[in-house]
Formats: C-alpha cells, sequence, structure tokens
C-alpha cells in the first residue's frame, strides 16, 4: 500500500501559499512546532487540519480510487432512522416493505421508513446480483410505507381492469354480434376497491354480477 508522504506534501502547501512554517501555523491556529514536526515526521495533523492547511494554498483534500478517478464521501443528506440518526455506512438501506422481518419494529411506534440488512449472507448475494450501492437512499416524496403501499394497490387494480378489457375483448370476439346483449359487467365500484389483481376476482357483498373476468 502506497505511503502518505505528510512531510512532503504539508511542504508542498507552504510552498504554493508562499509561507513560513510560523505564518502557516498561524493561520490554522496551531503551534509553529505542530508543523515543524509534521514536516520532519515526527508528527501527525488531524485531516480537517491539513483540510484548512491546503485551503491556504488553492488546493484540496481528495480521495482516489486505483484509476486515479475522484470519490465523493457518503451524501450527508441521505434517509435516516426514526431518530434522526445515520444508517451504518457499510450496510445498504431498503424501504422498509422490502424487507419484511428484516428489522426490529414495535407496534407502538411509527413504521420506519427504510431498514438495512445486517445478516452478511444476504448483503453479499444482493450485491453479487445487483452491485454495490454507490450510497444511501435520498430522501424523496412518496417514500412514506402508506404511499407505497397505495401506489401497489394503485398499479394492482389497473392491471386488473387491463386484463378485464382484454377477457371483454376477447368474448366480444368470439360471440360475435350481439355479445353486448350476451354479457355486461355489472360489478359495482366497490369491487374494484376489494380486488388487488392479485388472485381470483374479488366481489364486494352484495354484488350481483360476481364475474369471473380477472
Amino acid at each position: 500500500m502506497e505511503t502518505f508522504d505528510l512531510s512532503g506534501v504539508v511542504r508542498r502547501i507552504r510552498r504554493r501559499a508562499d509561507l513560513s512554517q510560523r505564518e502557516l501555523a498561524e493561520a490554522c491556529g496551531v503551534p509553529q512546532s505542530a508543523v515543524a514536526q509534521a514536516e520532519t515526521g515526527r508528527r501527525d495533523l488531524g485531516a480537517t487540519l491539513l483540510a484548512r492547511a491546503a485551503g491556504l494554498a488553492g488546493l484540496r483534500l481528495a480521495l482516489l480510487d486505483g484509476s486515479g478517478r475522484e470519490v465523493a464521501g457518503m451524501a450527508p443528506d441521505a434517509v435516516r432512522d426514526l431518530g434522526g440518526r445515520r444508517f451504518p455506512a457499510h450496510l445498504d438501506t431498503h424501504h422498509s416493505d422490502e424487507r419484511p422481518g428484516r428489522y426490529e419494529h414495535r407496534f407502538d411506534r411509527p413504521l420506519p421508513w427504510f431498514t438495512v440488512d445486517r445478516h452478511r449472507g444476504a448483503r453479499d448475494g444482493l450485491r453479487a446480483r445487483n452491485g454495490t450501492p454507490e450510497d444511501h437512499h435520498l430522501p424523496r416524496p412518496g417514500d412514506s410505507p402508506a404511499e407505497r403501499r397505495a401506489r401497489r394497490r394503485r398499479a394492482a387494480r389497473d392491471a386488473a381492469e387491463e386484463r378485464r378489457r382484454t377477457a371483454r375483448e376477447a368474448a366480444r370476439e368470439a360471440a360475435g354480434p350481439g355479445w353486448e346483449d350476451a354479457w355486461s359487467c355489472t360489478c359495482p365500484a366497490a369491487c374494484d376497491e376489494l380486488d388487488d389483481g392479485s388472485g381470483p376476482p374479488v366481489h364486494a357483498p352484495g354484488c350481483a354480477c360476481c364475474c369471473d373476468l380477472g
């Protein structure tokens, strides 16, 4: 692994900024001895202090991958848990309804919007199939469990209606002229509210039609 040449970096900063050790130390709010010892390898400098010094020379610190491409830090405004805490950086975030039973939920508390996989085997399996996400989810409108559930129900109703339409078209073609007289769906709107399209047709109590074109 390539070592970090702190001594050379500090000296480069001073040269670019045209600052003596004392001037750099004063600008960074540290003793002159801290700069001198960093240049001789007898002392380390914290990343925050080093970034401040680099800024004086018009430079900035950065993370680079093996190909020299700059890698940004994780997003500061990524989703958090219900306590406002960041999720562990090494874990992947998921919508809570995508991981039923994978999170601890107390029913006297609101349902969390996001959760994580703590089991390494499950996490590694997902990453092998889908790749490793660059970051945690960013907050978006409609991420709440209730809104996601409502979208799934709407999508299921739309899919069920499309299947019924296709079935009616097929029945019309098979029956030929007079099909409308032979059969007509009279299901009330309540049937559509109950039927999420996940199985056989569901009818509301008292539905006189009870058609099977699901």
